[in-house]
C-alpha cells in the first residue's frame, strides 16, 4: 500500500511538473509572438491613421504594458490551478484585501488616473521635449503610471504620473531661434543690421528653418554694448543647432567688417612709491 501511494505521489509530481513546463514553454511562445503581433498592428494602424512617430511609440509601448501585465496574470492563474491551489478562496479574499490596499494605495490610482488622461489627451509623445515634474527632458517612455524624461545630461528620471500637474511641452509645432549680438556705442547700427540680414538670408534656405531668421532691431542697451536680435522659427529640437550657428556666422561676419563686439575689459592702475 505504501509503495501505491509512494507511486502515485511520485506520478502526481511528474504530471504537475510537465504540465508546469509546458505552461513556461507556452509562455515563452506566447509573449514574443504578442509583442511582434502588436508591433506589425500599430505600424499599420499608425499608417491607416497617418500617426506621428511619437505617437505610435507612445501607443505601441502602452499596448505591449497592457499585454505583458494580462498575459503574467494569466500565468500566475494557472500556475496556481496546475499546483492544485483553489483560486475561489484567493478571489473571494481578493476584493476584502483589495479593500484594505485601497486605502494604502490611493497614489497609484492617482498615477492611473492622471496618466490615463495625459494619453487620451494627447498632452505627451514618445520623443517630444517637455518639462514636467520638475524635470526636462526627452519622454522615453509614457505608461499608466510613470513617465520616463532622459535628461540632457543623460539622467533617465522616473516621474509618478500624479507629480505632473503642468506639462510644458515645447516640441509642438516650429520651435522659436533667438540670437543677441551685442556690439559697441561707436559702431554704425544700420550697417550692423545690414551685415546680419545677410548672414540670416544665407540661413533662409537651410531646412531646418521655416521661417526667417531675420534682424527685429535693437534689443536692448547694454551696460558697454548695443543688442541687436535676430528671430527664426525652425523645426523642433532644431532651434539650438540653428542658434549655434547663426553666432559663429555673425561673429565672423561682424569681424570681417571690422565692427567690434565689446568683451570685458580690466584697467589695472599701479602706483608708483615716490
Amino acid at each position: 500500500m505504501e509503495f501505491l501511494d509512494l507511486e502515485s505521489m511520485i506520478s502526481a509530481l511528474v504530471s504537475i511538473g510537465v504540465k508546469l513546463l509546458l505552461l513556461v514553454i507556452v509562455y515563452m511562445i506566447v509573449a514574443p509572438i504578442g509583442r511582434k503581433a502588436i508591433s506589425k498592428a500599430m505600424e499599420h494602424v499608425a499608417k491607416r491613421q497617418k500617426l506621428s512617430e511619437g505617437r505610435k511609440k507612445t501607443l505601441e509601448n502602452l499596448l505591449l504594458n497592457v499585454f505583458t501585465y494580462v498575459l503574467l496574470f494569466f500565468f500566475i492563474v494557472t500556475f496556481l490551478g496546475i499546483i492544485g491551489i483553489p483560486l475561489a478562496p484567493i478571489l473571494a479574499g481578493a476584493g476584502i484585501v483589495g479593500l484594505a490596499v485601497g486605502f494604502g494605495a490611493q497614489g497609484l490610482v492617482s498615477d492611473i488616473v492622471t496618466g490615463f488622461f495625459i494619453l487620451i489627451e494627447k498632452q505627451i509623445d514618445v520623443d517630444d521635449y517637455v518639462t514636467a515634474g520638475g524635470h526636462d527632458g526627452i519622454v522615453e517612455e509614457l505608461g499608466l503610471r510613470t513617465t520616463q524624461l532622459r535628461g540632457f545630461d543623460g539622467t533617465l528620471h522616473f516621474i509618478p504620473n500624479r507629480y505632473i500637474q503642468a506639462v510644458n511641452n515645447h516640441t509642438r509645432g516650429n520651435m522659436r531661434a533667438l540670437v543677441d549680438m551685442g556690439i559697441g556705442y561707436g559702431e554704425n547700427i544700420d550697417e550692423a543690421m545690414t551685415i546680419l540680414q545677410n548672414v540670416c538670408d544665407q540661413f533662409k534656405d537651410d531646412e531646418r528653418v521655416k521661417e526667417g531668421p531675420d534682424v527685429v532691431g535693437v534689443q536692448s542697451l547694454g551696460s558697454s554694448d548695443v543688442v541687436l536680435r535676430v528671430i527664426a522659427q525652425t523645426e523642433k529640437m532644431s532651434q539650438w543647432a540653428v542658434e549655434r550657428d547663426l553666432r559663429k556666422a555673425m561673429k565672423e561676419a561682424l569681424d570681417e567688417a571690422g565692427i567690434e563686439i565689446p568683451f570685458p575689459h580690466h584697467t589695472i592702475i599701479q602706483k608708483e612709491d615716490n
